[in-house]
């Protein structure tokens, strides 16, 4: 470990904001955001609220589940049961989130009624999940390897400093896995979350903005509350989605056989 990278790491643990004197290049910054503590057996409720142009509302509630995978930490599995309401009761969507760049996500949506399970094909990754303005890709978390980064500038949001980082797709193929042609991100320095990010849709005029309204620590790890995608063709707002956490617990006694698609279909 080079000086430089232990004094960052020293600074980071203390909680010092790290600016660009310390020397992080942008895939540096993105390690980190990488890197960061998610919790492991965690637990919690969620709802999805879905605002269409006209600004009517549906709303939608989730039970979901998720931990390291135990034969690789460094993987992810999740799950979540939509609880109401009818008309998507008892749906499912279970993650297989690999940190292997050369390995696809494994994903599967289980409709109950077709009462069949459907794998989530690469091509299939940049549709909305569930109605939402949220894609499948972006229920999983994407290989820093795949792009390339730059840091535009340092600036505000809200009363917090980030880094605005440019990531560009290396290859079409990730362009049509996510959809997304290019993003910006904002990166807290006090705990290299990503807290905004601008998406531009490929081959569209629609742009996505990614916006944490509330994040807070529990149990030591950073943990959004609140977050809102919206959807915006110029300055006109097409349609948005709020997702809310609640009861959000780490550390749960989690059963291997709750990240299975059997479970999947036999539900809560």
């Amino acid at each position: 470990m080079t000086m430089t990278k232990r004094l960052c790491l020293v600074l980071t643990l203390l909680g010092v904001p790290l600016t660009a004197g310390a020397e992080l290049s942008a895939r540096d910054i993105m390690e980190k955001v990488r890197d960061l503590d998610d919790g492991d057996n965690a637990t919690m409720d969620m709802t999805m609220i879905l605002i269409d142009a006209d600004g009517d509302t549906r709303e939608r509630t989730i039970r979901s589940f998720r931990r390291d995978a135990p034969d690789n930490p460094e993987d992810n599995q999740s799950i979540m049961f939509f609880l109401g309401p009818a008309n998507v009761e008892n749906t499912g969507f279970l993650t297989y989130d690999y940190d292997d760049g050369d390995k696809d996500d494994d994903q599967w949506l289980y409709l109950p009624a077709l009462k069949k399970v459907k794998r989530i094909a690469a091509a299939d990754k940049s549709g909305s999940f569930m109605g939402s303005d949220f894609t499948y890709a972006d229920m999983s978390s994407p290989d820093i390897d795949d792009y390339r980064y730059e840091i535009m500038k340092e600036t505000q949001v809200g009363e917090h400093a980030v880094w605005q980082i440019l990531a560009t797709p290396t290859d079409d193929e990730e362009i049509e896995r996510t959809g997304y042609s290019k993003s910006v991100f904002f990166v807290r320095q006090d705990n290299f979350v990503i807290i905004r990010s601008v998406n531009w849709l490929a081959d569209s005029p629609r742009m996505k903005f990614m916006e944490v309204r509330e994040l807070k620590q529990i149990d030591g790890i950073w943990t959004p509350m609140e977050m809102v995608m919206t959807t915006k063709k110029g300055k006109k707002t097409e349609h948005a989605s709020v997702l809310r956490w609640q009861n959000v617990q780490y550390n749960q006694n989690l059963d291997d056989a709750l990240f299975t698609q059997r479970r999947l279909q036999r539900g809560l």
